[in-house]
Parts: C-alpha cells; sequence; structure tokens
C-alpha cells in the first residue's frame, strides 16, 4: 500500500530532475497530486481501521453470542431443575391430601364401631327389668279358690335398644329416624355416658340434610353441655365446615383455627388444617 503512494511522489521528482528546471505549473501540479496522494492515503487509513473496528465488533458479538447461549442453557437446566421440584412438590401433596382422606374415612368408621362398642358396653351394664307378679285378687261372685290375674304392664322401650337403632338409622341415611331416635334417647337418658354422642349425632344428621343453622346449635349443645366429652374437637369443626357452607366463610375460619388451637393434635385438627389450605390460608 505505502508503494503504491510513493510512486507518484517518485515520478514527479524525475521529470523535475530531467527537466532541470521547475516551473509555476510544474509545482502546481505536483502540488496537486501530493493533495490527491494524501487523500488517498486518508481514505486508506479510514478504510482499515473501519475494517479493524468491524472485526473487534464482530469478535464481541460473537463472545457475547456465546456468553448468552451458555446463560440461557443455564436458565433452561434450572427452569427443567424447578419444574421437576413442583412435580414432585404437587405429587407429594396429592399423597398427602390421599392420606388424610383415607385417615378420614377411617376415623369415621372407628366413630362407628365405638359408637356400637359403647352401645353394647352400656346395655350390658343396665340390669335387666325385674319380673312382677301381679296380685291376686278374688271376686265376690267368683267361685270359692278361683283368682283373678291383672294383665303385666308392658314395660318401657330400652333407652340403649333406642340408641342402637337411631345410630343405625344414621349409617342407613334415615336422618329423620335417626334424629328422632336420638332425640327420644336422650329424653330417656339426659346425663349418661352416650348422652354427648347422641347430641352429636342429631347435628351430623342435621348437616347431612344441609339443615346448617339446626346443625350448629346441636354442635353448640355438645360443646356447651359435655364440655369434656371427646365429640367436642368434631363438633367444632362440623360447625366451621357449616359456617362455610352457609357462605358466612370468616366465622368458618374462626371455627377451624379455634380446633386448631384448642385441639391441635387432634384428627379433627388436621382435617381443619386441610379446609384452610384449600381455602388459600395458611396455618401454622
Amino acid at each position: 500500500m505505502n508503494m503504491k503512494i510513493l510512486r507518484p511522489f517518485a515520478l514527479v521528482a524525475a521529470t523535475l530532475a530531467a527537466t532541470g528546471c521547475v516551473s509555476t505549473s510544474d509545482f502546481e501540479a505536483a502540488q496537486h497530486q501530493i493533495a490527491e496522494l494524501q487523500d488517498e492515503l486518508a481514505n486508506v487509513k479510514r478504510t482499515a481501521a473501519g475494517k479493524e473496528d468491524v472485526q473487534n465488533v464482530n469478535t464481541k458479538i460473537a463472545e457475547q453470542t456465546e456468553t448468552l447461549l451458555k446463560s440461557n442453557a443455564t436458565l433452561v437446566a434450572k427452569v427443567a431443575e424447578i419444574d421437576d421440584r413442583i412435580q414432585n412438590s404437587q405429587g407429594s401433596i396429592e399423597q398427602t391430601n390421599y392420606r388424610i382422606d383415607q385417615l378420614a374415612q377411617q376415623m369415621t368408621q372407628a366413630q362407628r364401631d365405638m359408637e356400637e362398642m359403647r352401645a353394647r358396653i352400656a346395655a350390658l351394664a343396665v340390669p335387666a327389668p325385674p319380673t312382677t307378679t301381679a296380685p291376686a285378687t278374688s271376686t265376690g261372685g267368683a267361685a270359692s279358690g278361683e283368682m283373678t290375674v291383672q294383665p303385666p304392664v308392658t314395660p318401657t322401650a330400652d333407652p340403649i335398644e333406642t340408641y342402637q337403632a337411631a345410630f343405625r338409622d344414621y349409617q342407613k341415611g334415615n336422618f329423620d329416624l335417626a334424629i328422632e331416635g336420638f332425640r327420644d334417647f336422650l329424653q330417656a337418658s339426659p346425663n349418661t355416658d352416650l348422652s354427648d354422642n347422641a347430641s352429636y349425632w342429631i347435628g351430623e344428621s342435621l348437616f347431612s340434610q344441609k339443615k346448617y343453622r339446626d346443625a350448629i346449635r346441636e354442635f353448640d349443645s355438645v360443646v356447651t353441655k359435655f364440655p369434656k366429652s371427646d365429640k367436642v374437637p368434631g363438633a367444632l369443626l362440623k360447625k366451621g365446615y357449616a359456617y362455610i357452607s352457609l357462605g358466612e366463610k370468616a366465622q368458618g375460619v374462626v371455627q377451624l383455627q379455634y380446633v386448631i388451637h384448642e385441639h391441635p393434635k387432634s384428627q379433627e385438627a388436621a382435617l381443619a388444617r386441610q379446609k384452610l389450605n384449600q381455602l388459600g390460608i395458611e396455618t401454622k
């Protein structure tokens, strides 16, 4: 490139040397050629600098592209890892919910078995009614030695049998009959070991009929009349369910939180947490 630029200078010098004199026109021509050469040299420099800059830019673009590709690959790997974790978490949640449902079903069945067992134990504890013999009375018109016997008095229904029949009606879904039977039992035996159970199953029967207000009142009766009963956590839990079914979410949430606070280790507390989580409410 420099040889190409210097050739005009050599040509001008040779011409001037051959003529042996330098005229004004020759000098101007030489200046013109020098100016053109300077312009050409500047253009060459600009072109060379531009190519170098472009090459540098291309190099930087290539480096940044490679960096971005690596970052993108890392990001894709992290997203895949997070997705796997989410899938595993969802699977764990589903398994937990399934186990809770199974436990709830087992608890319900255990309650039913316990009810039957309690009823049988109570039936064994109740002594059989004594057999009464009606006194013989003589009649004036009867022959000597003839006696008139009074018919035996029909005994009232056994409360334990009433309870058992009511519970069987509840299991069969005959809720009206179950409510009637449990009320009859409570009227005959208001303060026995099965009284709190009878009141609770009345509430359950009303709840199953979607008579939520009446169910809440009956569950309140369990809590107030039998505060030490093992049916209290279940009554509180079902009160919360009833309020939520009525659309009174805030009151229902308070009831469920109360179950967790007052009976933290009970199965009802686990069910209350599950219900609150379904409602989007975090629990401790």
